[in-house]
């Protein structure tokens, strides 16, 4: 698997619209994106008003093809105008990955993670 971390800081009262977008490009998009796996956004606790956004890939092709479309570049133009500064982004190979059982199950409604375990095989 492929992907990146990037670093985001919002303008003040932006955050809403970048969770917004963000459940958007999910809904609407995410799922039709060749290759593409997950997306996570974490609220840093050590730097106020810093977030971490990871999204993953099946592989660095997929990851490269979607980063691009002008569709991905739309998204990142909308994305960046809620942000007071270019995102930092490391591109990466993912080496190691697992989830343990507590893992929400998604849910094919809202299209996201659910907020319940999923259910042990």
């Amino acid at each position: 698997m492929f992907g990146t971390v990037a670093r985001i800081r919002p303008k003040p009262g932006e955050m809403q619209a970048l969770l917004d977008l963000s459940k958007e490009y999910d809904r609407d998009r995410g799922r039709r994106i060749k290759g593409y796996v997950a997306d996570y956004i974490f609220e840093s606790e050590k730097h106020p008003g810093e977030y971490l956004l990871v999204a993953i890939f099946q592989d660095r092709e997929s990851y490269m093809a979607n980063a691009a479309s002008p569709e991905q570049d739309a998204m990142y133009r909308r994305m960046r105008a809620h942000l007071a500064e270019d995102p930092v982004w490391e591109d990466g190979e993912i080496i190691l990955a697992s989830h343990g059982p507590a893992m929400p199950a998604w849910d094919d409604t809202s299209g996201m993670m659910g907020t319940e375990p999923a259910s042990p095989e």
